[in-house]
């Protein structure tokens, strides 16, 4: 039987840097972890009142944060869970006739334009809202943003745990749609009123601030299924509850502690997508980590490009074209040509060595795989005309 690798105890950069706090890397020496954000993970555990940090192997520097990382507390730190609150990724079954890429990318919606209460009342979207619209944020319903979101129309690959996954409702060859979107500019702002006073340092009122953050949790969840729901109408499906719908960017009381994580998916015994690239498959987990990894895994395959870099060795390498089709054979839904070069496949890490490094240290069980069919970054306008007029020939 081989031996479960021990876990990387990363030393303080200096002893004026160290803090009370442990700080573990769950990646092995093969994994690619910047210095720079291993210095995060320390400049963190010398805060007042941290007592551990756990960093992923998707860890990546983040603004003023390690992104792919689970920080633990008796203090709560708002810029530890950082602007995008609520950020998280969904899963929902989807069933279609026939699942042709080029076809279906042209009936792709417009998820930068926002469902309006008003203009869009009669949109059969509106379904899946079950009460209020949490802080009554209105702004940017049914959007996707910009960065590193997406929507995906994807295949179940390879199934690694049968039984897991007919639990869950999949089996292979099934089609999803994976949703990775946040709180759209509402948790921006809960952060900006506290940083605008108190810096980056701990909340003042923590119950204030936790009442605003699980505003913006429950909005990201919504947002999750409005999106899902604007796509299944325009690919002629019916919308489905979501067998996954994780976040990792969050933080809540456990164990007595603030357990905040930024990019760091929940992992206590519950079921995760963690997302690869839009062109290599991305992995549905059973998550089984303990306190040692502060009960969180990875959330994708974390950068290892900045996205000045990601810009300009693409452009070196790859036309627009190449990257509008990928080595699965999927295709990419993007009219922003600098994000398509940003969000390359090349500027992340190999999702195979994280969800390795995961099973090595014992923190998640793959259970199978999603192989991208259609991925969704932002609008293409200028394939609009195109799309209509195939619609105009459907209709005739």
């Amino acid at each position: 039987m081989s031996q479960r690798p021990s876990r990387q105890e990363s030393p303080p950069p200096s002893p004026a840097a160290a803090g009370p706090a442990t700080v573990t890397v769950f990646a092995s020496p093969a994994s690619w972890i910047e210095s720079d954000a291993l210095a995060q993970c320390h400049q963190v555990a010398a805060l007042d009142g941290m007592t551990r940090v756990a960093a992923m192997p998707d860890l990546h520097p983040g603004k003023g944060a390690p992104i792919g990382a689970a920080m633990t507390s008796t203090v709560l730190y708002p810029f530890l869970v950082g602007s995008d609150i609520g950020c998280g990724i969904a899963v929902f079954p989807i069933r279609l006739k026939r699942a042709v890429p080029e076809r279906l990318a042209a009936r792709f919606p417009d998820l930068d334009r926002a469902l309006d209460p008003e203009r869009d009342a009669d949109d059969p979207v509106w379904a899946v809202v079950k009460g209020d619209i949490p802080a009554g944020h209105v702004e940017g319903l049914g959007t996707v943003g910009r960065g590193n979101h997406f929507v995906e129309l994807a295949r179940i690959g390879t199934v690694l745990e049968p039984d897991h996954a007919s639990r869950l409702g999949v089996a292979e060859g099934d089609l999803v749609l994976v949703v990775h979107s946040g709180s759209r500019g509402l948790g921006e702002r809960i952060l900006r009123a506290h940083t605008e006073v108190h810096g980056a340092g701990p909340a003042p009122d923590p119950g204030a601030y936790l009442a605003m953050h699980d505003d913006a949790v429950r909005w990201g969840s919504l947002n999750r299924r409005l999106m899902a729901a604007r796509v299944a109408h325009a690919l002629g499906a019916e919308p489905a509850e979501p067998i996954v719908d994780r976040c990792h960017n969050l933080v809540e009381i456990r164990d007595g502690l603030y357990l905040h994580r930024k990019g760091a998916a929940p992992g206590d015994g519950c079921d995760v997508l963690i997302a690869g690239t839009r062109g290599t498959p991305s992995y549905l987990v059973a998550a089984h980590a303990g306190p040692d990894a502060c009960h969180s895994v990875a959330h994708g395959a974390g950068r290892k490009m900045s996205r000045a870099d990601a810009l300009r060795r693409g452009r070196a390498k790859h036309t627009v074209e190449e990257l509008r089709r990928t080595p699965v054979g999927s295709l990419v839904v993007c009219g922003d040509r600098q994000l398509l070069f940003e969000e390359a496949p090349t500027a992340y890490k190999r999702i195979e060595q994280v969800i390795s490094d995961l099973v090595d240290h014992g923190l998640a069980t793959p259970v199978a795989t999603t192989v991208p069919l259609v991925t969704y970054k932002t609008a293409d306008l200028g394939a609009s005309p195109r799309r209509d007029r195939r619609r105009e020939r459907g209709r005739r």
